[in-house]
């Protein structure tokens, strides 16, 4: 479906311009002038090129997402039809970028687009697994239902973001802050007393020996060594993304000493059961729940198990008999599932599994927390000791020198 933009008039003479959606250009007039707008000017331009520049630095905020989903949920429930109530959300929406998605979905839906497919057409905004959920709802006729259970995968995954990026703020600053300290100690502190040396003569300590050369090293060749450190970490940030970056980075995260590891391990395990619980309670087939989740998971090793498990389930096992071979899913898994089939309230089990491994998410970074502060206090005093005590060594010679 193409793109148009337009300027028009509307009954009260009031000049309006925008963007519509259409398979032509009469198609488009006449969605204009069914809603009483009276076209002066319509072209057709490249969805693609444009919509792409303009967004490519524009991202709407998971809050945001969440009370859209919510509200749009209350709409439709309460029988307002989804045009209505997406121009209601239109108006209303602060988050700017959002409300010309907004605008573009409801286009769509007015040109005869099914609501799932206008969400598609944003995948930025709205990922795979909101458009499935939304596809399931249209079919099943629970769209309220299961936009309100979006709203909750959203606010349940932004909370779980937030505490494990909470967890990352304090050593990230103290690093930060040691690595300006020891940048700053070498340039600028460790040649005042270098100059003194070598008017003094004599030896000096080895550990002053290293802490001038490194002295030396960092002014004489930091036009070098800043913009090779910065390629590193870019260049280390590209690999992540390439295929076998990330299988080899997803298999050292979960090998990281320290339980840091197993924080990964649970954050993976919380997300891989709240989804999949999320989009069963929503009626998606669970081949095809299998394969989002597995996708939306985060994690390498995860998301091949979610496969396997998939493949298995495709051939008929039932779901829990494979998570529970699977040495990535902890028994409890296994177990939780297989009541929850037995049963016939899987998506139930499934979201106390969820909430299990949230819980043990705050416990464990809270554990962590508690292990890393001193840990990163030590490596901070030991760091600008050495540079203090090396720099000082040679004063107890001091006399010897001058004499």
């Amino acid at each position: 479906m193409a793109a148009f933009t337009y300027d028009a008039i509307n009954a009260q003479g009031i000049e309006l311009s925008g963007e519509i959606h259409a398979p032509d250009l009469a198609a488009a007039r006449e969605q204009l002038q069914a809603r009483g707008l009276l076209p002066q000017a319509l072209s057709e331009r490249s969805a693609s090129g444009e919509r792409g520049a303009r967004s490519a630095f524009k991202k709407v905020k998971p809050k945001a997402l969440q009370v859209f989903s919510r509200q749009l949920a209350t709409m439709i429930e309460a029988g307002v039809s989804v045009v209505a109530a997406l121009v209601t959300l239109e108006e209303q929406t602060e988050d700017k970028y959002l409300r010309e998605v907004i605008a573009e979905i409801r286009s769509d839906v007015e040109g005869g687009m099914v609501l799932s497919k206008a969400f598609a057409r944003h995948p930025k905004v709205f990922n795979r697994l909101y458009v499935s959920m939304i596809e399931a709802g249209e079919s099943s006729g629970t769209l309220d239902a299961v936009l309100d259970r979006a709203a909750t995968q959203i606010e349940k995954e932004n909370k779980l973001r937030r505490r494990v990026k909470g967890a990352m703020v304090y050593p990230s600053v103290v690093i930060t802050f040691a690595t300006l300290v020891l940048i700053f100690m070498l340039m600028f502190i460790v040649p005042v007393f270098a100059q003194i040396f070598d008017d003094l003569g004599g030896e000096l300590p080895k550990p002053t020996q290293l802490v001038m050369g490194a002295s030396d090293l960092m002014r004489g060749y930091w036009f070098i060594i800043f913009p090779l450190v910065g390629g590193l970490i870019f260049g280390f940030r590209h690999w992540k993304r390439t295929e076998n970056g990330r299988k080899v980075w997803d298999r050292f995260k979960l090998r990281i000493p320290m339980k840091i590891g197993a924080v990964v391990h649970k954050v993976a395990l919380a997300r891989v059961s709240r989804t999949l619980a999320t989009l069963i309670a929503a009626g998606v087939d669970i081949i095809k729940a299998l394969e989002i989740t597995a996708a939306t998971s985060g994690n390498y090793v995860v998301e091949k198990a979610l496969d396997d498990v998939r493949t298995r389930v495709h051939e008929g096992a039932p779901i829990s008999q494979p998570l529970a071979e699977d040495p990535v899913f902890p028994p409890m898994v296994g177990h939780m599932v297989k009541t929850g089939e037995e049963t016939g309230e899987l998506d139930k089990m499934l979201g106390k599994v969820a909430d299990f491994y949230e819980d043990e998410v705050d416990a464990a970074i809270q554990a962590l927390t508690s292990i890393i502060e001193p840990i990163l206090m030590i490596g901070v005093g030991a760091m600008v000791g050495v540079i203090v005590i090396s720099m000082y060594l040679p004063m107890f010679k001091m006399l010897e020198l001058i004499k």
